[in-house]
């Protein structure tokens, strides 16, 4: 069975908004995201690549996969952008799937923004016909890896000399996978930890 078109459009719910992403959308992230704690555990290439300002502002459409993959700008209830992810690597004969690019504003870490809005991805996947998602983390990165761990995904291996870091060292990658199989109960998880 083949997984059906994935329409790049705008999810909602729990208080969030995943917007594709324009242009206009690149103050907000730089605001969100150009600072050297976001780059901290590896997101663009580790504490190497931080950028901030107008340096962070011409470099991150050259990171993102714009064009390539389903980009979405997370926005909050109060319209503020406060982060990104993405859906990359979109296979549909093969049913799967890569969420990754995800990073939050260091205000956001420990809430309930990145449930959330792994929720409202996942769901479109899966509600697309998708039946294998991978997440992924730099392997140094223990506090991405608790969060994918939260989210009900289950840990698949170390992916070693995966990608380069900016600081020209390579990083190993650890990656999990959730399955369609185990996507009730991962959801289940997830709206409880939504309250």
């Amino acid at each position: 069975m083949t997984a059906a078109e994935l329409p790049y459009v705008a999810l909602e719910g729990h208080g969030l908004r995943l917007e594709p992403y324009e242009p206009a959308h690149l103050p907000g992230l730089t605001a969100a995201l150009g600072r050297p704690e976001v780059f901290a555990g590896g997101w663009g290439g580790g504490p190497a690549g931080a950028r901030s300002g107008d340096d962070f502002a011409a470099w991150l459409p050259t990171y993102l996969p714009i064009g390539r993959a389903h980009v979405y700008v997370v926005v909050d209830a109060l319209r503020t952008v406060i982060g990104t992810s993405t859906i990359l690597d979109l296979a549909p004969a093969a049913e799967s799937a890569h969420i990754g690019y995800t990073a939050y504003s260091p205000e956001q870490w420990g809430t309930s923004v990145n449930p959330a809005a792994k929720l409202l991805l996942l769901g479109h996947l899966f509600d697309h016909g998708y039946g294998r998602v991978k997440l992924q983390a730099d392997v140094r990165n223990a506090r991405s890896r608790a969060g994918i761990e939260k989210l009900g995904a289950q840990f698949e291996g170390v992916a070693r000399r995966d990608q380069p870091r900016a600081d020209g060292s390579w990083r190993d990658t650890a990656v999990y996978s959730i399955l369609i199989d185990e996507w009730p109960a991962a959801r289940a998880g997830l709206l409880h930890r939504l309250g």
